[in-house]
């Protein structure tokens, strides 16, 4: 790394900026993880509350088809709460700043504590419903907020192992989550109000420590207009002086927007003008298809037979839950390192070929569950395989590297539209699977994951035909090389679009220099002395 000045950067640099990842980070996608992993372990108790409570309140007990709708809707209030939080995320992104949005998000999670921590003293299984609908809010806002949040204050060579840091901390989460749950810890049947209410301490320490690190540089520059705190902020991050290259690559942006706005900065747009924008049609076809394919493909549901699996290749009951355990630091394994190699094979091979993994698998798990079926010698033991290998595919790519893709392939005017709408698809996608999965296994079985293979396959050739490689990329070359694509190969639009005034904006130099914006950073500071 360089400074503007040709050295090696400050040994604080990269501590700076790990330092924002993780406080971001542990009150962000990490809530996610945890969220969705600490509601498994006291089902049975919760579901046993419901029904306490409606016997108290009524005099008539609930058959189990009655408990189980409620606890259908404790579990799809999280995924409710999830969309309305992804459509709020873009709002608030653009008016609040994204690290102000991060901080204003946790309200949500800690009102949800306080319900869940009052749900018995109510004795209302209502309140559980409302807790988890603002979790998944939080969830919501976060999941699109923090990637947006990563991807601007990054440098461009760590852009992606910063954004992917995201999906580190959700698998932290859900691992951290499935420890937590255990019977020896908050697992037990007293304690479960407070293993829900657990997830406030992260958002405790996320509202101590975020408040110490700085706001994304290029949302200071292009949407506030703020050259001062820009280049402060990117001075803290990068351990020094804030890097010219940098600079300026964010100045042309800025002046290019301000072109397409008549002058004026370019307002932000909502999803409604991203789909009428039939020069990002493309982009937002790929970011549409990657975002519902991570919710469809099947992942969270290989977790649903995890347990199955798991006593049909001889753990005891007992131990279960401990082996369980190995499914959610598999992914985290996974993520650590994709986290690794992101910058070294690049976007697009983790995607197709997490995609392409995870279809083999699903190939090899409904052979091994319907030879398993009919009493297969061997085969629960390759059942168990599979889920750790379907769940490790998935962690090498498509969980991390989905949630890189708007930060990369959009402008700053249209960045948070697009997360609204990838956000809006994966929690859609979320919901759905949540409600016909149990459909699924009682119409196809042994069969089940069929549609998953078809969804893993016609996502890895989709992205295969339409992402081009993002690593090391100005939005100019990623704008390009898509451009290429739509005229299906070099040249036509493409070679316009690089020869037109837009290309001249992203050309070092052309635009306000860095140079010239110290100088009047300098004289404004001496005209106020």
């Amino acid at each position: 790394v360089q400074t503007a000045e040709g050295g090696r950067p400050p040994a604080g640099s990269a501590r700076t900026l790990a330092l924002t990842v993780c406080s971001a980070a542990i009150g962000g996608t990490f809530q996610y993880g945890y969220n969705i992993s600490i509601i498994n372990a006291p089902t049975s108790y919760i579901q046993t509350f419901i029904n306490d409570t409606y016997l108290e309140r009524w005099g008539v007990a609930l058959d189990t088809s009655q408990v189980t709708l409620v606890w259908t809707l404790i579990v799809s209030a999280f995924s409710l709460g999830g969309l309305l939080g992804a459509l709020l995320a873009g709002p608030m992104a653009v008016s609040f700043g994204r690290k102000k949005s991060l901080l204003f998000n946790n309200s949500f999670l800690l009102a949800g504590a306080v319900l869940v921590l009052t749900c018995r003293t109510a004795r209302s299984f209502e309140v559980i419903i409302l807790a988890r609908f603002l979790v998944g809010v939080n969830s919501g806002v976060s999941m699109n907020v923090q990637p947006m949040y990563f991807g601007e204050s990054a440098p461009k060579h760590l852009r992606g192992a910063v954004a992917f840091s995201s999906a580190v901390f959700t698998a932290l989460g859900i691992f951290l989550g499935q420890v937590v749950g255990l019977s020896e810890l908050l697992g037990a049947e007293p304690l479960w109000p407070y293993l829900l209410a657990s997830n406030a301490f992260p958002a405790l320490i996320q509202l101590v420590s975020l408040p110490w690190f700085p706001e994304s540089p290029r949302y200071l520059l292009i949407d506030r207009g703020d050259r001062a705190a820009c280049v402060k902020a990117l001075g803290r991050l990068r351990g020094g002086e804030a890097p010219a290259s940098e600079i300026e690559e964010m100045l042309q942006e800025q002046q290019m927007l301000a072109a397409v706005g008549s002058g004026s900065a370019a307002p932000a747009k909502t999803p409604l003008s991203l789909f009428r924008d039939q020069d990002l049609r493309l982009q937002l076809r790929t970011v549409t298809t990657a975002s519902s394919a991570m919710m469809l493909c099947g992942n969270d549901s290989i977790y649903f037979y995890a347990s199955y699996i798991f006593l049909e290749a001889g753990i005891p009951p007992d131990k279960v839950q401990y082996v369980t355990i190995g499914t959610g630091a598999s992914e985290l394994t996974a993520s650590i390192l994709s986290n690794l190699l992101i910058e070294r094979v690049g976007r697009r091979y983790l995607l197709i070929g997490g995609y392409s993994l995870m279809s083999c698998w699903s190939v090899v798990f409904t052979v091994a569950l319907s030879l398993q079926s009919r009493g297969v010698a061997g085969m629960s033991y390759l059942s168990m395989a599979c889920v750790f290998a379907y769940i490790l595919s998935f962690g090498l790519g498509p969980a991390g590297v989905t949630g890189i893709l708007p930060a990369e392939i959009f402008d700053q005017a249209a960045r948070p539209a697009a997360y609204m709408v990838a956000g809006s698809l994966m929690w859609l996608s979320l919901f759905l699977v949540g409600m016909l999965f149990p459909f699924i296994v009682s119409g196809l079985g042994d069969f089940c994951f069929l549609p998953f293979l078809v969804v893993c396959l016609v996502s890895a050739v989709v992205l295969g035909l339409t992402l081009p490689e993002t690593k090391g990329k100005t939005l100019a070359q990623i704008t390009a090389e898509f451009d290429q694509r739509k005229a299906g190969g070099v040249g036509n639009r493409s070679e316009e679009h690089l020869q037109g005034p837009s290309n001249d904006l992203y050309q070092l130099g052309k635009a306000c220099s860095f140079t010239a914006l110290t100088n009047e950073l300098a004289a404004k500071a001496e005209t106020e002395i």
